[in-house]
């Protein structure tokens, strides 16, 4: 008896491409048992974690009154949820809050213009700038909050106890030490 006949079947049972099969997809099971690779994406490697700072403004934020907010939502040292790019990413800490004052661009009779404040008392639209303190990953191509790059422009969500509202990074830098 032959070791392959002309079939093809090794000791006349077992086709020989079948048991090529057979040991490719034990070898494939085996590999990602017992190698599953690393975690974590490719950009992640060789990055550290750094201090960073956000700036916000939250531009027409629709309040009754503003104090209240500061007083049982946003306070500075406290905390606020940070959703970025609908995506929870958790709390990082207020290290300010600035409430800007509202203006409008009035001509004047040389041709110049000037900025005055808004006269308009019965406003409840207010203007914000705050700064987050939070930790990122440095790349080489920004920093990386969570699994997000955070960039000028791109909107933060703050989510709080009695508020929800959106923001938008006018500056991100790495916290001096």
């Amino acid at each position: 008896m032959a070791i392959l006949d002309s079939k093809g079947r090794l000791f006349g049972k077992i086709n020989f491409l079948d048991l090529g099969a057979v040991l490719v997809i034990l070898l494939v099971i085996f590999g990602i048992f017992v190698f599953p690779g690393t975690s974590g994406s490719v950009a992640q490697v060789g990055t550290k974690t750094v201090p960073i700072e956000v700036d916000l403004v939250v531009r027409g934020l629709n309040v009754r009154d503003p104090e209240q907010l500061f007083n049982n939502g946003l306070k500075k040292g406290g905390k606020t949820n940070v959703i970025i790019r609908n995506e929870s990413y958790g709390q990082i800490e207020i290290q300010s809050i600035k409430q800007l004052p509202r203006t409008i661009n009035v001509s004047q009779p040389d041709g110049t213009v000037k900025e005055l404040p808004d006269p308009k008392t019965n406003n409840f639209s207010t203007d914000l700038l705050l700064t987050l303190d939070g930790q990122a990953k440095k790349t080489d191509r920004g920093f990386v909050i969570g699994n997000s790059k955070v960039k000028i422009g791109m909107p933060f969500e703050l989510d709080g106890f009695n508020y929800n509202f959106n923001a938008t990074v006018i500056d991100v830098r790495e916290k001096n030490k």
